[in-house]
This record gives structure tokens, C-alpha cells and sequence, in this order.
């Protein structure tokens, strides 16, 4: 266990912790890093993931079956604990961005390519895909309800679906880029990890520790129930091995800020889901070892 942590873990919590002092003493700019990693960086890492990975379009097609159920089940968990509870309109959303928005990215991919390896983090850049669509085109018409076809179409602004397309292009007619711009495009991969680590860390400077048992409950459902359901459907779609592993990671990281400014922007209870934020990511210091030590 100890290992897993200075291994896997550690180095993670360390650049976020650098981002978070720096942004203390420097006032670093957000916007600007976070523009960059969106624009450049994540959609880099997309494309170099599609043109290098041996993972084969079965192997694909049944993590996404896999993400598909455990999504809905959990989606569908929430609408239970809304009901019975009898949540307020802002709480009932808060919980689905809460429950729906793992920070695969930030997280997700610097834990996993540190504990699995460059095979994992090319599942796990998969799984990221797929949980952006669900961020940007389905999650805003559950907060604001709007048309489903309106928001599907603000999805083709989003950098990370035309990566996808190009990768897959890459992927499908195996052309090798030339004049070494492969190379380039991995450099770009490789340091959107980092990047993405500082801006959770000038972010988690930013926003007051302060939560209560709403939001302890809440982190419960994320850090441990979703990683539960995600590993029992992995493996009745028939996942093993890295598959059913980064399945189960993905889906154990804690709440992405990205769900903060979603609930700012289409409705729902930004305070019940910034203080999430907050403790899922510093309880899953000790929930994601856990977890990759039980799948190990």
C-alpha cells in the first residue's frame, strides 16, 4: 500500500500541491493555462493516444458499453436518492453534476498513466472522451433542459470531439505523420498531464474548505459507490485485466471542477458542488490507493 502511494499517487498530489502554492504567491493567470490545456494540450494527447494505442476497436466498443451502463445506473441511483429525499431543484442538480462528472482528466489520466502505465493511459484518454460528451452535450440539458439536438450541436465547438475524429483517422488508415510531427504531437500529450495537475491545484487555492454532510455523503457516492458499480458492470460486459482496471479508476476519481462551472452556468447548487469538489479530491488521496491496491 505504501508503495502504491509513493508510486502512484504521491506524484500526483505533489504537482497539484505545487500548483496550489504557486498560485498563493505567484497570482498565476487560470484562464490562460486552462485555454491552452483545452485547446492545445487535450486535444494532443487525444490524437496521439488514437495514432499509438494497440488497443484494438473491441476492446473500445466494450469500455464504452461499460462507461454507457455504469453512467446509467448511477444516473439513475440518483434520481432515487432525489426522490425519496425529496431534494430541493438546485440540489437535485448539483448531485447529478456531482455524480456524473469524475475528473477523469485532471486526475484520471496522471494517476493512471502513473499506475498503469502507457497502456492504461490510453484507456484512459478513451474513457475521458467519453465522459466529455456526456459533460458538455448531455449534462447541460439535464440542468437547463434544453433542446437535446440544440446542445448536441455545441458539441462540435468542443476541441476534444474533432481530436477524436483525427485520431481515429490516424488510427483507421495508419498513415505516419511526417517530418517527425508525431513527436511533437506526443510532446504536447505528455505535458498536458502536468498542466492540467497545476490547474487543479490554482483552483483548489481558490475555493474555501468548508463542507458539510450533504457534501460528505455525496463524496461517499463518488469515491465509493461509483468505482463499486463500474467494476460489477466491467465485468458483466466481460472487461478484464486494464480494461475493467481503468474502467474502475476512471470512475472512482472525485468530482471534476468542470462540474462547478457547469452548475454556474445552467443551474443548481454551486456551493453544495464547489465544497465536493473539494473533499472528494482530498479524500481520494486515500480512497485511490486503495482501490488500485484491490485491482492490483
Amino acid at each position: 500500500m505504501v508503495n502504491i502511494i509513493l508510486s502512484s499517487v504521491f506524484p500526483v498530489a505533489l504537482v497539484i500541491l505545487m500548483g496550489y502554492i504557486a498560485n498563493k504567491t505567484l497570482k498565476l493567470d487560470q484562464s490562460t493555462l486552462s485555454q491552452i490545456s483545452v485547446y492545445i494540450l487535450a486535444p494532443a494527447i487525444v490524437i496521439d493516444s488514437f495514432y499509438r494505442t494497440n488497443m484494438s476497436i473491441e476492446e473500445a466498443i466494450r469500455l464504452l458499453l461499460g462507461y454507457v451502463l455504469s453512467t446509467s445506473i448511477i444516473y439513475g441511483l440518483v434520481l432515487i436518492v432525489s426522490n425519496f429525499f425529496k431534494l430541493s431543484t438546485d440540489d437535485d442538480k448539483g448531485l447529478f453534476a456531482i455524480s456524473l462528472c469524475p475528473n477523469n482528466g485532471n486526475m484520471g489520466l496522471s494517476i493512471i498513466a502513473f499506475s498503469l502505465g502507457e497502456e492504461g493511459l490510453e484507456r484512459a484518454v478513451m474513457y475521458m472522451i467519453f465522459s466529455s460528451i456526456v459533460l458538455f452535450g448531455i449534462l447541460p440539458v439535464m440542468l437547463k433542459g434544453d433542446n437535446l439536438i440544440v446542445t448536441l450541436k455545441s458539441l462540435w465547438k468542443l476541441p476534444l470531439i474533432w481530436s477524436m475524429f483525427i485520431g481515429i483517422f490516424l488510427y483507421f488508415t495508419n498513415i505516419t505523420m511526417p517530418f517527425n510531427i508525431g513527436k511533437s504531437v506526443e510532446w504536447l500529450g505528455i505535458s498536458s498531464i502536468p498542466i492540467a495537475l497545476i490547474i487543479l491545484g490554482i483552483q483548489l487555492s481558490k475555493t474555501k474548505f468548508e463542507f458539510g454532510m450533504t457534501e460528505f455523503y455525496a463524496t461517499i457516492g463518488r469515491l465509493a459507490i461509483a468505482p463499486l458499480i463500474a467494476y460489477g458492470i466491467g465485468i458483466m460486459v466481460g472487461l478484464e485485466g486494464l480494461d475493467l482496471k481503468v474502467l474502475t479508476l476512471q470512475t472512482a476519481m472525485p468530482t471534476a471542477v468542470n462540474a462547478v462551472i457547469m452548475v454556474k452556468e445552467f443551474g443548481g447548487n454551486t456551493t453544495m458542488v464547489a465544497r465536493t469538489i473539494i473533499i472528494s479530491t482530498l479524500l481520494s488521496f486515500a480512497t485511490l490507493p486503495f482501490i488500485i491496491w484491490l485491482l492490483t
